[in-house]
């Protein structure tokens, strides 16, 4: 990494995100000292991202937005009603700023009251599967008694370090029954214990597994898709690039939920939005616990938005929040699928916040967001209707158009 830290081919926004990690990382041995509890601590941020908020433009750099006083009640402002409601019960009951992996673990856990009741389906299991390290758990959602059906294998998020079979529960009931294909949600590693290529090879052993023993739980190797939210969408994608680039398996397509895409953090939303859900200092933490000093954090398998070609990849759906400071990375790697030649489709909540996917109980936007995906899934699949997704849909314009926002990339 301090090669790519001393390089000339990087900007001053880029390097100070790397001298933030290099300072977490440089912490981590005095940060195990302190753990003597046996709790594996969340290490916190040891350098300023102040260039981030920075008002002078930098040549060649991604346009950058200055701080004022009162922006995040301009922001505030811009929530949705309903998110902002679901955001006042977190912060009356929840810790934002947990200092060690178990408090951040719990603090996720939180977003389960806003989900909603979880619906009756046909068949849920939990397998063991072998993987890389060891066994990995998955858990199957059967829709319907058939055979033959399509299969979305699906990664949780939670920021690498948090989140699990349980916390997507709900939502891997709904998507299941409106989709009608099977699911297989995958428990991959988690940091700070496992740190990167962890969870990418934990996910692409249990998609390859799928793709050998669909039969096994009713599905169609030949209808196969991958999908995630946050962390999990950064999975989604990276198994399809490592599908593409070790001859297998084939994928028919990919949902991502505003996924991270860029560990640089140089996209213009992490200076707009800090928060409410995610913020810098959050993000910069987790990244120090998912990733080692010897990483690169262009590494495609880390940040796909940094590959060097994304052709020949399947199909995608990208649903982005307007306030999430991951936003413009989502919409910036849609918009390389699509110059690749990829069919994509993009779409913006206003209004709406990380995490809100999760949030359907409390937040219609959130119901809105699994039925788009479902019903993009149905046309995917070999048999369903042809199109999947339209590249050159127009922006609406209006508060009418409020719910959510194609994107013309």
């Amino acid at each position: 990494m301090f090669q790519r830290i001393l390089g000339e081919t990087h900007s001053p926004v880029q390097t100070a995100v790397w001298l933030a990690l290099m300072m977490v990382f440089l912490a981590q041995g005095a940060q195990k000292a302190r753990s003597a509890s046996g709790k594996e601590e969340i290490t916190p941020r040891r350098a300023s991202l102040g260039v981030l908020q920075s008002s002078e433009q930098i040549p060649g750099d991604v346009p950058t937005t200055p701080h004022v006083p009162g922006q995040e009640n301009r922001v505030k402002e811009q929530l949705d009603p309903q998110a902002q409601a679901v955001l006042d019960k977190i912060t009356a009951s929840v810790i934002l700023n947990p200092t060690t992996a178990a408090e951040a673990r719990k603090a996720y856990l939180s977003l389960l009251q806003f989900a909603g009741a979880p619906e009756d389906i046909f068949k849920v299991e939990d397998r063991q599967i072998p993987g890389p390290a060891g066994r990995i758990t998955i858990r199957v959602y059967t829709p319907r008694a058939a055979n033959d059906l399509p299969v979305l294998v699906y990664f949780h998020g939670g920021g690498f370090t948090t989140g699990d079979l349980n916390t997507h529960d709900t939502l891997l009931r709904a998507l299941a029954n409106r989709t009608g294909c099977i699911i297989v949600s995958v428990a991959y590693r988690l940091a700070p214990e496992h740190r990167f290529p962890a969870a990418p090879e934990d996910a692409y052993a249990a998609t390859k597994w799928v793709a050998q023993h669909a039969a096994e739980i009713g599905g169609n190797a030949k209808r196969l898709a991958v999908g995630g939210d946050g962390a999990g969408g950064n999975l989604a994608a990276v198994v399809a690039l490592m599908a593409r680039d070790r001859a297998g398996p084939a994928l028919a397509y990919q949902v991502l939920i505003y996924p991270n895409t860029d560990a640089t953090m140089s996209r213009p939303s992490w200076r707009e939005v800090d928060g409410p859900i995610l913020t810098n200092e959050a993000m910069v933490s987790l990244l120090g616990n998912y990733l080692t000093a010897t990483d690169d954090l262009q590494d495609p398998y880390i940040s796909p938005l940094f590959a060097k070609s994304l052709k020949n990849l399947p199909p995608a759906l990208v649903i982005t929040a307007e306030q999430d400071p991951l936003r413009d990375e989502g919409e910036d790697y849609a918009r390389r699928l699509q110059e690749a030649g990829v069919q994509v489709k993009a779409t913006r909540y206003p209004g709406m916040i990380h995490g809100f996917v999760l949030m359907a109980g409390a937040v219609d936007a959130g119901k809105t967001a699994i039925d788009e995906a479902a019903s993009a899934l149905r046309e995917a699949f070999p048999g369903g209707p042809s199109s999947a997704a339209s590249p050159t849909a127009d922006l609406p314009e209006g508060p009418e158009c409020a719910a959510r926002i194609t994107l013309s990339l």
